[in-house]
């Protein structure tokens, strides 16, 4: 099996030197060069012809998102862009995501070498997942120690769903890799009285709240980064902070958005599934659901669960997903009713909410 011929692009020395070291230690993966700005990568794509490009955001010549537009231009490729965890580096990245980059990795501000060095698996399993537009695949080396892998038990027990306590039905969305695009499509189709929406993105604690505001502005509805507490209401579009796990509960007279401090669930924080299971729990057949494009199986059980509680259950297509993970293992689980692209999920979340949501699953 050939290996994942990666070439790294920062005009950090450094950096290049801890990308070149942690990518090594995966034997799927071969770092074929690194150049330190956009110039000598473009002369280095050229001859040695990558798979996936790392490439930072800030560097001279000429800046990552230009380099990067003309490159989706004239040579699309797979790209992780490099960004800095600050407002500004959020805001660069998901102009990046916007111009066709596949994903992002967070470059720590400080003590570099120990912070990347814990990355080290997140940094490869992004590469190859990169890759999986072109399959390729190679290097030596130690296998990655894997942290534990827990459910949305650790957070929430499953309990029998108390069912729809009525009013305007709620609208929950799980995406993981490509889903900063596919979540904004979905909202900008969205009109001003829209049922309630909240997302679960895969997203560093830094990058979801300019994602938040992002979304906002594209938006009819309000969006905003969810806050402890923060009643749902129509025309309201609640993001998962990516610092906390996001829950939906019933308080007495309506529904607040809660936030749990919890371990990561899938190896994530927020997790689609506490989202879910939540939403199984506490509101069931008033439920519409979707998962759109992202890497592993994040959300798929939880989505299985919101269908047995009888909830609309969706997944973005393969076609038009970024990666059909999260996606592909809610398909095979039987966890949604319907598979569409993209471009027809908004139009059908809005059908489904127009439908009555008395206790029978919508079709």
């Amino acid at each position: 099996m050939e290996r994942v011929r990666v070439l790294v692009v920062d005009d950090s020395a450094l950096v290049r030197k801890l990308m070149t070291t942690m990518l090594a230690c995966d034997p799927a993966i071969e770092v074929v060069g690194t150049a330190a700005d956009p110039l000598i990568a473009r002369e280095k794509i050229k001859l040695l012809n990558p798979d996936v490009l790392t490439l930072d955001v800030e560097m001279p010549h000429m800046d990552g998102l230009t380099f990067l537009e003309n490159l989706m231009r004239l040579r699309p490729m797979p790209v992780v862009m490099v960004s800095s965890l600050t407002v500004q580096g959020a805001e660069v990245t998901l102009r990046a995501l916007e111009l066709g980059a596949v994903d992002f990795l967070a470059k720590p501000s400080s003590d570099l070498a120990n912070s990347f060095g814990q990355s080290a698996q997140e940094i490869c399993a992004k590469v190859k997942l990169a890759a999986k537009a072109k399959p390729r695949a190679r290097t030596v080396v130690r296998r990655l120690d894997v942290p534990p892998r827990l459910s949305a038990d650790a957070v929430l027990p499953r309990v029998q769903t108390s069912g729809s306590r009525g009013g305007s039905p709620i609208i929950v969305i799980g995406a993981s890799t490509g889903g900063t695009e596919a979540v904004r499509v979905v909202l900008e189709s969205m009109p001003p009285d829209a049922p309630p929406i909240l997302v679960t993105q895969h997203i560093p604690a830094a990058f979801s709240g300019p994602f938040a505001e992002r979304m906002n502005r594209c938006s009819a509805m309000r969006v905003c980064e969810a806050q402890d507490g923060q009643p749902i209401q129509t025309g309201h579009a609640y993001i998962a902070p990516g610092s906390h796990h996001l829950l939906v509960m019933w308080d007495g007279a309506k529904y607040v958005c809660r936030l749990h401090d919890g371990p990561p669930v899938n190896r994530h924080k927020p997790s689609v599934d506490v989202l879910f299971r939540s939403m199984a729990a506490s509101a069931g057949v008033g439920t519409i659901a979707v998962l759109l494009t992202g890497m592993g199986d994040d959300g798929a059980r939880g989505l299985l669960e919101l269908k047995q509680a009888g909830a609309a259950t969706l997944v973005q297509d393969e076609a038009s997903s970024v990666v059909w993970g999260m996606p592909g293992a809610a398909w095979k689980l039987g966890a949604a009713a319907e598979m569409l692209p993209l471009d027809h999920i908004a139009a059908r979340l809005l059908a489904l909410a127009r439908q009555p949501h008395d206790g029978v699953s919508r079709t």
